[in-house]
């Protein structure tokens, strides 16, 4: 037991302090993968929010008739709060027109009536179904702008309204039955009777 207490340790083989550096270096190989893993994780969430899909006018199209309306559609449904779309013409006036409406995956602007031909920017933000905010930014050309809906619309001509004679409302203080003389004969009839009194009274007391 003594002998084996003080018997000195043995010396590593030289095929163990060979292996040591590969299990180290398998260790560090193991901890890069699982950072990489994490990493390429958070990219992907990171990446999961909406996308635009597609533009009505498409991006760098050319139409013939400025549209009344615009139309964006997204991968998914975006939120409606925060929403909005701004439509520029060449010298920079916004032609968009009340809010953003939002139905389905696609957003609609609405434009004001008389907007120029020329080129347009759309400039764009809402808010994705993550609730992080997107943007982005495209552009058309409108050869022909919507002037033409200003010169439909024609200034009403006055229309003559007929009264209803069931709907006339009587004049206040006019009646068939003549009220106002009534009433000046009871203010005579008044006077004269004060007067007579008047006199008896002045009679008796003399």
């Amino acid at each position: 037991m003594v002998d084996l207490l003080l018997r000195p340790p043995r010396a590593s083989s030289p095929a163990s302090a060979r292996r040591r550096p590969v299990r180290v270096l398998l260790s560090c190989c193991c901890a890069m993968f699982l950072a990489l893993a994490m990493l390429l994780g958070a990219g992907g969430a990171a990446s999961a929010h909406d996308e635009l899909t597609g533009t009505d006018p498409a991006d760098g199209a050319a139409v013939e008739v400025l549209p009344p309306s615009l139309e964006l559609s997204f991968s998914n449904v975006p939120s409606g709060i925060g929403a909005q779309i701004q439509v520029l013409d060449e010298s920079g006036e916004d032609w968009a027109e009340g809010p953003v409406e939002i139905v389905d995956r696609t957003a609609t602007q609405s434009l004001r009536a008389g907007a120029p031909a020329g080129d347009y920017t759309v400039s764009w933000r809402v808010v994705s179904s993550d609730s992080h905010p997107i943007e982005g930014v495209f552009s058309f050309t409108a050869q022909q702008g919507s002037t033409a809906a200003l010169d439909s619309i024609s200034t009403p001509e006055p229309v003559d309204v007929q009264e209803d004679p069931a709907e006339v409302t009587p004049t206040a203080g006019v009646s068939d039955f003549p009220w106002s003389i009534v009433l000046m004969i009871a203010a005579l009839v008044v006077i004269v009777g004060v007067l007579a009194f008047s006199a008896r009274r002045r009679l008796r007391n003399r």
